[in-house]
């Protein structure tokens, strides 16, 4: 039976042909974890793992912001977000 995090590792490895989807895919990540926090938090009583969510939040967004600006640099010089056309960094 495939899980969901097969979907979510799939999401990156498998479908590396658009930046957009591999962003979301990591960002999917993130959530997974955010609510893994929160569930054994409640479930254990204790608000540490409530706390760290607001620490991966900040990342998540910073991660998404850079990536995003880097997205559109790529995006204006070589007019194209697939992965595949991507494959070197030199104009």
């Amino acid at each position: 039976m495939i899980e969901l995090s097969d979907f979510l590792i799939l999401g990156i490895f498998l479908n590396r042909k658009n930046i957009i989807i591999i962003l979301m895919a990591i960002e999917l990540m993130l959530l997974a974890v955010n609510m893994n926090f929160v569930a054994f938090s409640h479930y254990l009583g204790n608000i540490d793992g409530q706390i760290f969510v607001f620490f991966i939040l900040t990342v998540a967004a910073a991660e998404a912001a850079i990536g995003l600006a880097i997205l559109i640099l790529l995006f204006r010089t070589k007019r194209t977000i697939n992965v595949d056309r991507l494959d070197s960094l030199k104009h």
